[in-house]
């Protein structure tokens, strides 16, 4: 029985043109974030100064906001797979300038362009993905893809570290843009029509800005995405902002204690994602988003009374599990909430939108949150996540009779 859901699950990457973005993704995102941390320690060597990291990490975030606020339409008016050559060209060019860089702020620039083509890169691939496989194998590409991130979130950061450490930030930027290069090749492998069934015809940019941003409100399903998922990343925002002091002061575990707590909620997320193709095939895609939300609420607010180190790391687990069902459910409701010519534009404003409400919840909870308080501050981001939860429900939920709901226009 098990073996027979890990083979549906497992099943897009029998199709060789969704194998060739799944490794491209796997090369993008692990470079990616093997290149945050040869950029943090690389500026912070040269500048001893917590301003210049903080514009380091600020600028690898931020253009994805940019991207989806403003330059959204570029990725339903231009071909996909050529606007994810160029961003990965785009990024080759970012690291290999980089070991020339004599100064901090020639550092933050180009990081700043690296973010740039992060952000298409990475919104063109889900915009692309309905094209690749077919309706029924939705769900398990997009956990695929969704684990491939998880999993370089998890070891991209330490391979960074440790590669910085013995060989210098250059060596890391040196790999980097190799990796780019080779996922260029794998993408420009694919037919452009895979990715994208035809290019929209703009009416001029701000007007195909405002359809996208109204095909939004249009939909039920993109709407669920919007304000449950917007709602609950404001309470993850917060549950983030206390999670050091949560190990280190009020638990007593230290560093490896934080430590800890950082890996575990990974650990879910990588398991989560994984399984979330069978989870939404098993019950439908508003059924689990609602329950992942749920989850990951129950996870956050039980950990915000645990006894110990340990059972905080278990209550993690539980969290990231619930989590990252409900980030593959936030890119499905997205695909099937709206149609080909306007997908890029629409995902990437939620997208946008939902990343600015995680930065509220990051300044409102760093703002109520005494040195000691951090139980209940997860308690109150745990009640959050628990609203956003019966919002996205309510939002995604299926038409009685249908499993799979149409995109409204």
């Amino acid at each position: 029985m098990a073996s027979g859901r890990l083979s549906r699950q497992l099943e897009p990457l029998r199709l060789g043109r969704f194998r060739l973005l799944f490794f491209s993704t796997l090369g993008s995102s692990l470079g990616t974030l093997l290149a945050a941390v040869a950029l943090a320690i690389d500026v912070k060597d040269r500048t001893d100064s917590g301003l210049w990291v903080g514009a380091v990490l600020v600028v690898e975030t931020i253009p994805t906001v940019v991207v989806g606020l403003t330059l959204g339409p570029l990725l339903d008016r231009l071909q996909r797979r050529r606007l994810m050559i160029v961003a990965d060209l785009v990024r080759v060019a970012v690291f290999a300038l980089l070991p020339f860089a004599t100064t901090p702020g020639q550092i933050v620039a180009l990081a700043l362009v690296a973010g740039l083509g992060n952000g298409f890169f990475r919104n063109a691939v889900y915009a692309g993905v309905p094209n690749l496989v077919p309706e029924d194998e939705l769900p398990s590409a997009n956990s695929l893809l969704q684990t491939v991130e998880n999993v370089s979130w998890t070891i991209g950061p330490l391979l960074g570290g440790i590669l910085t450490a013995a060989a210098g930030p250059h060596a890391a930027y040196w790999i980097n843009a190799v990796s780019f290069l080779v996922s260029a090749v794998l993408v420009s492998r694919i037919p452009a029509v895979k990715l994208q069934s035809e290019t929209a015809l703009s009416k001029g940019h701000w007007t195909d800005l405002k359809d996208g941003f109204v095909a939004v409100f249009r939909s039920r399903m993109m709407l669920a995405v919007l304000f449950g998922w917007g709602i609950a990343l404001f309470g993850s925002g917060a549950i983030n902002v206390g999670e050091i002091f949560l190990a280190k002061n009020v638990l007593d575990a230290g560093d490896f204690g934080y430590g800890l707590l950082y890996g575990s909620m990974g650990l879910g997320l990588v398991i989560g994602s994984f399984w979330s193709g069978a989870i939404v095939d098993r019950v439908g895609v508003g059924r689990a988003y609602g329950s992942a939300l749920l989850v990951c609420a129950a996870g956050f607010g039980v950990g915000a009374l645990s006894i110990g180190i340990w059972m905080a790391a278990a209550c993690c687990v539980v969290g990231g599990f619930g989590n990252g069902v409900a980030i593959v459910c936030n890119v499905l409701l997205l695909q099937r909430g709206s149609t080909d010519e306007m997908r890029g534009r629409s995902f990437t404003f939620v997208m946008s939108v939902t990343h600015l409400l995680a930065g509220a919840g990051l300044l409102v909870g760093g703002a109520l949150l005494p040195s000691q308080g951090a139980r209940w501050l997860w308690g109150l981001g745990a009640v959050t996540i628990g609203i956003g939860a019966i919002v996205g429900y309510t939002l995604a939920r299926e038409p009685r009779g249908s499993a799979v709901p149409a995109a409204e226009a």
